[in-house]
């Protein structure tokens, strides 16, 4: 079982990770993109990449923007799934725009 990671590793984890914000409890950013059918479509991209881990973000859309947050539920705090599942919704973010 994966292990939550300290408020050191945390904030550590974070500093490679640009927008991204948080503690052990959760980590999240929040996007603003250029219309509400490419937020959908950033969003649908990220929801295939958590089907595939089995690991699935809080996404929160309003309009054009969408946060999302990253916990592993099963622990009660952030792993190192919820900090590869950010670089990689990093990525789609970045392809969107």
């Amino acid at each position: 079982m994966a292990e939550v990671l300290t408020a050191e590793a945390v904030r550590d984890k974070l500093a490679a990770l640009a927008d991204w914000t948080g503690d052990p409890a959760g980590i999240s950013r929040t996007v603003q993109l250029n219309s509400f059918p490419e937020a959908i479509t950033v969003v649908d991209r990220v929801a295939e990449v958590a089907e595939e881990r089995d690991h699935h973000p809080d996404i929160d859309i309003r309009w054009r923007t969408v946060t999302f947050r990253c916990t592993t539920h099963s622990v009660g705090g952030v792993t190192e799934r919820d900090i590869d599942l950010a670089r990689r919704i990093d990525e789609i973010v970045r392809s969107a725009r």
